[in-house]
């Protein structure tokens, strides 16, 4: 089974095969991420690693599709959400916010956090659950709604 990578490659020679600019460019720059990832690393990276990287290239997304929102950019943001839907498509099933909950919950739980300054002690070990299936700003919102009540 080919990693992430290697898909990533080999869909990027497909976009180019099939004349789709756009889809080509979007995929080189998921390239040039795992290369940069790898360079950083000094080693061919790994699947967990990749997607990482994907996730770095995702949360840029977001963050200037809401700056374009703001400077009304609206070509922008059609841009930006391109990029984020390919993205998208190689990163694992994201949580959903129930999930997200639940898990936030049993972690207080078992960390024995009962006050907003624990939140650093839920944080760590609940980074290492959600790895790659949740925004850590989301999970890091429903952390501190849920110590603060």
């Amino acid at each position: 089974m080919p990693g992430i990578v290697d898909e990533v490659r080999a869909q990027m020679t497909a976009a180019m095969k099939a004349g789709d600019a756009r889809r080509r460019d979007t995929l080189r720059l998921l390239v040039a991420a795992f290369d940069n990832a790898r360079i950083a690393a000094g080693h061919p990276i790994s699947d967990d690693e990749a997607i990482r990287a994907l996730q770095r290239e995702a949360r840029q997304r977001r963050d200037s599709i809401e700056e374009y929102r703001k400077g009304n950019r609206p070509d922008l943001v059609d841009h930006e959400a391109y990029e984020l839907e390919i993205i998208d498509t190689y990163l694992p099933q994201a949580m959903s916010e129930d999930e997200l909950r639940v898990l936030v919950r049993a972690t207080i739980e078992e960390v024995g956090a009962t006050a907003p300054t624990d939140v650093g002690k839920v944080m760590g070990p609940l980074m290492a659950h959600i790895a790659g299936r949740a925004d850590g700003r989301r999970a890091n919102e429903i952390v501190r709604e849920l110590l603060a009540g």
